[in-house]
């Protein structure tokens, strides 16, 4: 008689092992999904640029795409046309909920709030860039 109760406590045993173990996976991929259509409705913020050239003339570039590079090559997606800035001199880029400014090895090297970027830092609105002696008043819509 106690061997009957024995197999009958090990398969419940069982039964709650699997039930547990059921449940556990299912949180997690109920969890993974939630969080998979989230990252895929969620955009990137416009960013609002305000470019300052040393002789006073102002221009404003309104950007809704992830990565933005600044440099003198025409195709940089912020072109400026000064001969001390590199070809492509520095990157703004959408990552982590956050835009970080990033130096790509700029000869003259860039400045954030009139510190130099040595490394990607995070860029919030009001914050000024400078790359040569243009100076890039940031807005983060």
């Amino acid at each position: 008689m106690s061997g009957i109760i024995v197999l009958i406590l090990r398969l419940l045993l069982a039964i709650a092992l699997y039930a547990f173990l059921g449940w556990a996976i299912y949180t997690l991929w109920r969890g993974l999904k939630s969080q998979a259509s989230e990252l895929m409705l969620r955009t990137v913020p416009r960013i609002n640029l305000t470019v300052r050239s040393r002789g006073g003339f102002s221009s404003i570039k309104l950007f809704d795409q992830q990565e933005i590079t600044i440099g003198r090559d025409p195709e940089c997606d912020l072109h400026l046309d000064e001969t001390i800035i590199s070809a492509r001199h520095a990157r703004l880029r959408y990552h982590h909920n956050q835009w970080w400014l990033e130096d790509l090895e700029s000869k003259n090297g860039t400045r954030l709030n009139k510190h130099v970027v040595n490394i990607p830092t995070v860029v919030t609105s009001g914050d000024e860039i400078v790359c040569g002696k243009t100076k890039i008043v940031v807005k983060i819509e």
